[in-house]
């Protein structure tokens, strides 16, 4: 059932819209630096020959650089300044995360507020430089050996030179892009991180479109299978906004208090608690520590001797997109993350001990540790749900790609980004125009007061 705010969004004419001048310079600024994204895609790293880098990139498809290239819109294959995207921020936002739920001083910086809150964002931010700066140079050294091994001369002029320059391109492209990605959340609308990955994965879906139409055009797909994967793309989107949407809310009551009127009053309120807690966290952890196994072999399989290429061979073929085990082990990766990570987002303590400060409580359960454990067993029976969505979600296309040779770029956790990020930066844009219809309403009242005077 649609809330009051949704149904009030919903009657907003498209006049409200024409008169919300700062929605507009908001949608506006986040399309230009989107677009100022895209076009930083393609300005390539100093010292790399393009079509030798794309050469070079053919022979690692089906690696975690393939899965890494989608999230960053096609530039780790470019090779360009943003190659390493967002990741490494993501990364260290997540390693933040965690250590202010393990970490005794940052748990106490946590607590304090706004303050606590920049000051985490600052160790985010240093930890992003230190993770690119490694990734940078690791990146860089990796290029000359496999370009080396594979004898296709990507890196023209090979060196600490290059490896320096390398690395301070792409540690200032990712700082770049995070501080676009600040700015839009500031000035924009929506999440500028989640908005950045989200324009890099969706730069990539005509190509793959092109080439799943390309497929049956010359008959190398069936049109038949062609329209079943459309229409279960489809009802995949569907079912992913359902679930997204969907809440279990818990009711909590506050003791009665006395009204203006001298009346008794007990007020009662909802603690939502969404189905998929932990977000899309689950699958990107799970798809990369399944796919850097894969690709470290593929560098090492070039450097090994021909004895040890039997067992390269049959550790690859076991791994590989669509087989029984890849799929086994990544529905069991996506449901341990789905479980720790949500762990880590809801803390049963924190909100039990938050709900007794406010007299709050649940009815039929005592405040304090009775209401922690009622927190901890509820988690838990709808995180199961939330992690049999998941790996359904993610499994079918997994399934899709082996079985009928899906492109790559329509994975579940590519939907799974595009979809809540689309409705997230949605019910921003609710809320502009309800505040807008808000602030109209108030100077129509204001005027109607001084008339009467």
């Amino acid at each position: 059932m649609a809330s009051a705010a949704e149904q009030m969004a919903a009657n907003i004419s498209l006049s409200s819209f024409s008169k919300a001048t700062e929605l507009k310079k908001r949608l506006w600024f986040t399309l230009g630096a989107l677009v100022l994204f895209r076009f930083l895609s393609y300005v390539p790293m100093p010292g790399i020959d393009p079509r030798a880098m794309a050469s070079l990139f053919a022979t690692q498809r089906g690696g975690v650089l393939d899965f890494f290239n989608t999230f960053s819109g096609g530039s780790l294959e470019r090779m360009s300044i943003i190659a390493l995207g967002v990741m490494p921020y993501i990364t260290a936002s997540i390693v933040v995360q965690l250590g202010a739920t393990l970490y005794q001083p940052w748990l106490a910086l946590k607590k304090e507020g706004e303050t606590g809150r920049k000051k985490l964002n600052q160790y985010t931010r240093y930890l992003t430089v230190l993770l690119t700066t490694i990734q940078g140079y690791w990146i860089a050294v990796g290029l000359e050996s496999l370009g080396a091994s594979q004898g296709i001369a990507a890196v023209v002029e090979p060196g600490m030179l290059f490896r320096v320059a390398a690395t301070i391109s792409l540690v200032g492209g990712t700082l770049f892009l995070m501080w676009i990605g600040e700015q839009i959340t500031s000035r924009g609308i929506g999440n500028g991180i989640s908005l950045i990955i989200m324009a890099g994965i969706v730069a990539t879906l005509p190509r793959a479109l092109a080439q799943l139409f390309e497929g049956g055009r010359t008959g190398t797909m069936d049109p038949l299978m062609i329209a079943t994967i459309v229409f279960l793309a489809i009802g995949l989107v569907l079912f992913i906004c359902f679930v997204e949407r969907a809440q279990r809310r818990v009711l909590v009551q506050y003791p009665k208090r006395q009204t203006a009127r001298g009346a008794m009053q007990q007020e009662r309120s909802h603690l939502p608690l969404k189905i998929n807690i932990a977000g899309v966290i689950p699958p990107i952890f799970a798809s990369s520590l399944l796919l850097m196994p894969l690709t470290v072999l593929q560098m090492a399989g070039s450097k090994s001797s021909p004895d040890s290429g039997d067992w390269l061979i049959t550790v690859s073929t076991f791994l590989q997109h669509g087989s029984p085990l890849y799929l086994a082990l990544y529905g069991l990766g996506i449901a341990f993350f789905c479980f720790f990570y949500s762990a880590v987002q809801f803390n049963s303590e924190e909100t039990a001990e938050n709900l007794k400060r406010h007299g709050g409580f649940i009815p039929g359960i005592r405040p304090g540790k009775a209401t922690e454990n009622y927190f901890d067993y509820l988690v838990s029976r709808i995180t199961t749900v939330g992690a049999a969505y998941l790996v359904l979600i993610c499994l079918i296309p997994e399934i899709l790609f082996s079985q009928a040779g899906v492109p790559f770029y329509l994975g579940g956790t590519s939907l799974l980004i595009v979809v809540n990020v689309t409705m997230d930066t949605v019910a921003q844009i609710q809320s502009h125009l309800i505040a807008h219809q808000y602030g109209d309403l108030i100077k129509k009242a204001k005027l109607k007061s001084g008339r009467r005077r």
